[in-house]
C-alpha cells in the first residue's frame, strides 16, 4: 500500500474518517495504475486534490442551476465547447470527481479511455472507485508525474498551472503540499524552474483537458460550487 490511514488523516484533517476507510483503498489503488507511485508524486497528487475538493469531501458541483451553470446548457457557446447538445446536459454532465470533468464530451473522453460508459452513466463519475481513476489519468495525461520528481517550488506551481490554468489557491495548495511531504518523506522543497516551464509558452503541449478550461474562458468569475 502506498498510503495509511494515518498519513491520508495528516495530509487532509478535514476529511472524516469514514470516508478515509471508503476512499484509501480505491485511491491506492489509482496511484498504483497511474504510476503515481513514488512519495514526491503522492504528496503533490493528494496537495492538488485536497484543494480541488475541499479534503476529499466535496465530489461533485453543487447544482442551483445558477446564472453561469445555465450556460451549459445548449443552445450556447459554453455548451458547445462543452459537447452539450442536448435540454438537460448541464445538469446530467456537471462537474464530478476529485478533479472535476464537465461536459458530455468529457464524460465521453475519460469514459472511452477507461473503458466505461460515462455518458449513459454519468453520475458514476462521482462513485470513489471512478473519481480517483479519472483524476489520475488526467494527472498522468499531463505529465505531472514527471514535474511532481523535480520537487521544485516552480514545478509545483507549473502543476497549479495545468489544473487550474492559472494560480487560482496556490498558498492553500502549497500548504498542503508542505504537510504532505513532511507525512511522507519528501526532502523539503528545492527552489528552482520546473523543466517545463523553460520551454516557450507555444512549445508546450496541449493540455488534456476536462472542461474547467471551456468554463474559465466563458467567464472571469469562478464559475462553480462542489458538493
Amino acid at each position: 500500500m502506498l498510503l495509511t490511514d494515518e498519513q491520508l488523516h495528516a495530509i487532509m484533517p478535514a476529511l472524516p474518517k469514514a470516508k478515509r476507510g471508503v476512499f484509501l483503498p480505491v485511491l491506492d489503488a489509482a496511484l498504483t495504475e497511474f504510476a503515481i507511485d513514488r512519495p514526491a508524486r503522492v504528496a503533490a497528487f493528494l496537495a492538488q486534490l485536497a484543494h480541488e475538493s475541499g479534503e476529499l469531501r466535496f465530489m461533485q458541483e453543487l447544482w442551483g442551476p445558477t446564472p453561469a451553470q445555465l450556460r451549459y446548457e445548449p443552445q450556447s457557446t459554453l455548451a458547445t465547447r462543452l459537447g452539450n447538445t442536448e435540454a438537460g446536459d448541464g445538469k446530467r454532465f456537471k462537474g464530478r470527481g476529485p478533479i472535476q470533468i464537465t461536459g458530455r464530451d468529457n464524460y465521453r473522453r475519460y469514459g472511452d479511455l477507461l473503458g466505461i460508459d460515462l455518458v449513459s452513466s454519468p453520475a458514476e463519475a462521482a462513485l470513489p472507485e471512478l473519481a480517483f481513476r479519472i483524476a489520475g489519468l488526467y494527472w498522468k495525461k499531463n505529465g505531472l508525474n514527471q514535474l511532481a520528481d523535480e520537487a521544485t517550488a516552480a514545478a509545483f506551481k507549473e502543476i497549479t498551472r495545468r489544473i487550474n490554468g492559472g494560480f487560482n489557491g496556490l498558498v492553500e495548495r502549497e500548504r498542503f503540499y508542505a504537510v504532505a511531504r513532511e507525512t511522507l518523506g519528501v526532502p523539503a522543497v528545492r527552489r528552482g524552474r520546473a523543466a517545463r516551464s523553460r520551454k516557450p509558452r507555444a512549445a508546450r503541449r496541449r493540455v488534456f483537458e476536462r472542461g474547467a478550461e471551456a468554463i474559465r474562458a466563458a467567464s472571469t468569475r469562478t464559475p462553480r460550487r462542489m458538493s
